[in-house]
């Protein structure tokens, strides 16, 4: 080989390596979308109406297991303790940002009572934030129940 293509070879091989790394870490705006995130289910935890609120979009929407709704009657949901979402324990979470998009994916076990009965369900749950000027509004929150509970893996 070449001196050139050792040269190469050593930049090529630790500019993969560099990359490689550079993917296993979250940037510092994919950390705080993931803090962010980790704020809104504490604020769910509370019952924090007026801080959701906020933070969501006048256009979002939720999906459930028993339906989808909008900003207001989610809101409304959580004032009025219809669902109370007690304990979010987060197992992953990934953060991904494309332009003026963010989007959090967790697998979590929520703990939660719905209609006054006290549930406990594996979801994966999806967040799709939407930045407007300098803050990152939640435009859509959907879950899907898992068929495995998180400790069977």
């Amino acid at each position: 080989m070449t001196k050139f293509n050792i040269k190469t070879v050593i930049i090529g091989a630790f500019l993969l390596l560099n990359g490689i790394g550079a993917t296993a870490q979250n940037t510092d705006k994919e950390q705080k979308m993931i803090e962010l995130s980790e704020k809104k289910w504490e604020w769910m935890a509370d019952k924090d109406a007026d801080k959701l609120e906020d933070l969501f979009h006048d256009k979002s929407q939720f999906v459930h297991m028993g339906g989808s709704w909008g900003k207001d009657r989610e809101v409304e949901v959580i004032r009025s303790g219809g669902i109370h979402y007690k304990k979010a324990d987060i197992h992953e979470v990934s953060a991904d940002i494309i332009g003026n998009t963010a989007i959090v994916s967790s697998r979590i076990t929520l703990l939660a009572v719905v209609g006054g009965n006290e549930v406990t369900n594996p979801f994966i749950a999806t967040e799709v934030y939407v930045k407007e000027g300098k803050d990152w509004k939640l435009a859509n929150l959907s879950f899907v129940k898992q068929l495995s509970s998180p400790n069977e893996d």
